[in-house]
């Protein structure tokens, strides 16, 4: 990856980790009861697993799509598939 590419992932992460840390702190001095408070929290995590679930299927698929798209001349030597594809799963 190129020095710009790593700047761009490094600023998004960085927003990312402040958005949640924004996020906690918005639920820690919320105005709620701490029932209201945990609820909220339940959902959040709820919400973010199941994005964070997507996201890897997505990932994996790319990586499977990446590895079906080999040269064939790579495909003879068929060893490194198999141990890629038990590592996804």
């Amino acid at each position: 990856m190129s020095e710009q590419g790593n700047q761009v992932a490094k600023a998004a992460a960085f927003i990312a980790g402040g958005a949640v840390i924004g996020a906690g702190l918005g639920l820690l001095f919320a105005p709620q009861t701490g029932v209201e408070t945990r609820r909220s929290i339940s959902r959040y995590a709820r919400k973010a697993q199941m994005q964070t679930s997507r996201w890897g299927r997505a990932i994996k698929s790319g990586v499977e799509e990446v590895l079906d798209r080999k040269p064939a001349k790579d495909k003879n030597s068929g060893e490194s598939r198999p141990q890629l594809t038990a590592v996804l799963n």
